[in-house]
């Protein structure tokens, strides 16, 4: 969790002080006076407000808040004084990069109220200089009203998709770890296994060797059967660990069912480009187990299977002709249905049983696009 005095956005870049080129704006309001005195009062809260104006970007705490209200009190007073409302423009930036919720709500407010009041006070005593640039007045109000919702929404949204960035960093070292212990529980529960057998029987052979031959003969037998399987076992595991892209899985589909002497229809590209590898891969796993109960079970004549990515999320729908499923809670425990559902859990995804006749599988599982950079300055 943030601490409560960062409430400045970080990455405002430079453009808070490109904003400084309209300071030429006001000189022209003040020199337009014919009195010495109020050009001196005019110069020095121009002064004044550049300095506080730097000042807020720079401070933390109190201090974001108390500049801020002097920088307030200023654009007011040259309201009121000189007719130069445009101070509340560079206001209005600053607060939309607060990221307090109750710090920005609470200025954002007695600015929009400080400069409705003002430019009504200016209305109001006819101040010419007021009314003679009304268009520009009232696009410095609407600039006071949307500006700083509009500023504080695109550093929530950023702020928002660099936590799911990190989150998403966060869960591919859980996905690494979790399969680091899936190996290491493979190879104990196959190698370990094995391997303990062939060295028992090793010593047995051994020691029968000059005593009984022949047994000794069936023991070497029995390791020389007990590598080979082992051996299998971990070109299987290898195998599954490589992962299948969902192109090459479409073509162990189609081979499949060809040989099962079912019609194939796809819809859609396999060729995915804004799926995660880890994502890609859950979706072929589960597609050969759907195409399996398919072949296996369902007595269907054709297969259909529809894909269709979109910037949130891969939709694919596997369908058949077959003879169809019953109630969904029943689905779920059979014919692997719980596995698939359990794999797509795990990556955010979800499966649904669509409507007959027959039976129609919806895998969905999320796209995350990662953002891209920002420029300098932005």
């Amino acid at each position: 969790m943030r601490k409560w005095i960062q409430i400045i956005h970080k990455n405002t870049g430079l453009s808070p002080y490109v904003w400084v080129v309209f300071y030429i704006l006001p000189f022209y309001f003040i020199f337009s006076s014919s009195s010495t005195y109020e050009v001196a009062v005019g110069i020095t809260m121009i002064i004044g407000f550049f300095i506080c104006y730097v000042l807020t970007f720079v401070s933390k705490g109190w201090l974001v808040y108390f500049w801020t209200s002097v920088q307030i009190g200023i654009s007011i007073t040259m309201s009121l004084l000189f007719g130069y409302v445009y101070f509340s423009l560079f206001l209005a930036f600053f607060i939309g990069n607060i990221q307090h919720r109750v710090g920005f709500f609470t200025l954002y407010s007695i600015h929009l109220v400080s400069t409705l009041v003002t430019i009504n006070y200016g209305f109001v005593t006819q101040n010419p200089v007021i009314i003679t640039q009304l268009p520009f007045v009232l696009v410095s109000l609407i600039g006071v009203i949307l500006l700083p919702v509009n500023t504080y929404n695109r550093n929530k949204r950023e702020k928002l998709q660099d936590e799911l960035e990190v989150a998403n960093k966060k869960i591919s070292e859980l996905v690494k770890l979790e399969e680091r212990q899936r190996i290491a529980r493979d190879l104990h529960d196959t190698l370990g296994q094995k391997l303990s057998l062939i060295g028992l029987k090793s010593d047995l052979a051994g020691k029968l060797i000059g005593k009984n031959p022949s047994r000794a003969q069936a023991e070497l037998n029995d390791i020389h059967q007990t590598a080979r399987s082992a051996l299998k076992e971990v070109r299987e595991m290898v195998t599954q660990m490589r992962g299948t892209r969902l192109e090459d899985e479409m073509f162990r589909v189609k081979q499949m069912l060809k040989a099962a002497q079912i019609g194939f229809v796809l819809e859609g590209s396999p060729q995915l480009t804004n799926t995660s590898l880890l994502n890609e891969n859950v979706v072929s796993m589960c597609i050969k187990e759907a195409v399996t109960n398919i072949v296996k079970h369902s007595g269907a004549s054709t297969c259909w299977i529809a894909i269709k990515p979109s910037r949130t999320e891969l939709v694919v729908r596997v369908r058949d002709d077959g003879c169809g499923l019953g109630a969904q809670a029943d689905c779920l425990r059979g014919n692997g249905l719980g596995g698939m559902k359990e794999r797509l859990e795990f990556v955010n995804g979800s499966l649904e049983i669509g409507p007959g006749p027959g039976t129609m599988i919806v895998i969905k599982v999320p796209n995350v696009f990662k953002q891209p950079e920002k420029e300098a300055g932005g």
